[in-house]
């Protein structure tokens, strides 16, 4: 399946690739398939390794950080030469070597075109506890996600249809009825399958008929993050405490105030006691964290409440999975509450699909924007979510009276649309926006 982010991966390849690069991103994403794929079509000769599972590969790291003596033992390894110019050398499951991170640094600084990428599981959390000295500059980070929709419709074949909604977008025109009602159903299905390759493609092995879709894969994947934190945090109490906050998330979403609270997980729950549970499954990539802004003004970042915050699952799927709820109930569009919840963690995957941090805002007087965008040409953009037609928004019209920006974003299943200061854009075409 076709990848944007191999557009990321060319990009590394065409500006020289002095700098090892490193793929962060959760479990299950397709990181090693990607890479794979991208030193396969791109480079004469390529080699796998991981440390993980190959401990001869990973006691090379710990004898030495020297990237010729590494190189050198590498090869007694494999039995065979490396021929540094024409190979890529990929090297997964890093997570478990601190060493082999510090030694690319030396890679970086060799005379030799070494041309090396990596990637691993809780990459992110091993970055925030690194012991030993992270080489800055010296590496090159690229955050990977789940499919978001866009690379849905690619994977569907539906190319043809994801240019159109490009299109109307850019021309804020309205979609043909027929090809609105299209993108409406396949967003839908894709509220039940998420962007989780192993997901996509055994809905497409199955026709895209999504009552023969297996939902235990996201159950399954499900278990394997919390198969994850018993594995890889040592202590066993912050093992249970980070399980809670990450099974806890469904259920704060389906509050009518969606921020975060403590005391929603356990009746004693405090910020002394979870915060660094929460900082680990942030780091880890399973979910995303929305800060409100105390200002709309730039940058954003710097007004941040750090008390304020929502959580989201990282893939919509799982949310859905998780929280049990019937593909007919969606499919058919039924009216139900939490509709809305599923609708902004879908929002919140694609912003950050982007590799854009969320932000929100809130009055003193129940208004509340969902997101708030930062655009270089049109400056701070509100967007309010709508998960059906009812596009009624009070907090938005107070928003734009009170702050005057460019233009409001509204999304929901109405088609597109320009009235009163207002985007109207499609649930489906949340991708267009950057």
């Amino acid at each position: 399946m076709k990848r944007l982010f191999e557009n990321k991966l060319m990009e590394w390849k065409e500006t020289g690739m002095k700098k090892p690069l490193m793929v962060v991103g959760a479990r299950q994403i397709g990181k090693t398939y990607i890479l794979e794929k991208f030193a396969k079509e791109n480079f004469e000769q390529y080699l796998y390794f991981n440390l993980e599972k190959s401990n001869d590969v990973r006691n090379i790291f710990e004898q030495t950080i020297d990237d010729t003596k590494i190189i050198e033992n590498l090869e007694l390894y494999i039995g065979k030469k490396i021929d540094i110019e024409k190979t890529i050398m990929f090297f997964d499951e890093i997570q478990v070597s601190e060493n082999f991170i510090v030694s690319l640094k030396y890679f970086n600084e060799s005379e030799k075109n070494y041309k090396i990428i990596c990637a691993g599981s809780l990459l992110g959390v091993k970055i925030n506890r690194f012991k030993s000295s992270f080489p800055v500059g010296k590496i090159r980070i690229e955050y990977m996600y789940p499919m978001n929709f866009e690379e849905f419709l690619i994977a569907t074949g539906n190319e043809m249809l994801k240019n159109k909604i490009e299109e109307c977008y850019k021309s804020m025109s309205k979609m043909p009825d027929f090809a609105h009602e299209k993108a409406i159903e396949l967003y839908r299905k894709y509220l039940c399958v998420g962007g989780m390759p192993e997901a996509v493609n055994n809905f497409i092995e199955n026709n895209q008929d999504i009552l023969k879709f297996d939902s235990h894969i996201l159950s399954d994947i499900k278990d394997m993050y919390i198969a994850d934190m018993q594995k890889y945090v040592k202590s066993s109490l912050e093992t249970v405490k980070i399980e809670k906050i990450y099974k806890n998330i469904p259920s704060q979403l389906a509050k009518e105030n969606k921020n975060f609270q403590y005391n929603f997980v356990e009746e004693t729950g405090r910020k002394r006691k979870y915060e660094s549970s929460i900082d680990w499954l942030v780091a880890s990539r399973m979910i995303l964290i929305n800060y409100k802004s105390k200002r709309m003004e730039i940058p954003l970042k710097v007004y941040i409440d750090e008390d304020m915050f929502k959580l989201y699952l990282s893939d919509v799927g799982i949310l859905t999975s998780m929280s049990e709820i019937r593909y007919t109930d969606i499919m058919l569009d039924r009216t139900f509450l939490y509709k809305g919840a599923i609708t902004e963690n879908y929002i919140a995957q694609e912003i950050s699909s982007k590799g854009e941090s969320l932000y929100y805002w809130s009055s003193n007087r129940n208004a509340e924007i969902d997101f708030v965008l930062y655009s270089e040409e049109d400056g701070i953009i509100p967007i309010e979510v709508k998960s059906g037609n009812n596009v009624r928004s009070v907090s938005l019209n107070m928003y734009m009276k009170y702050y005057r920006p460019k233009y409001g974003i509204r999304f929901s299943t109405r088609n597109f649309g320009f009235e009163n200061n207002i985007k109207s854009i499609p649930l489906y075409a949340v991708f267009c926006v950057r």
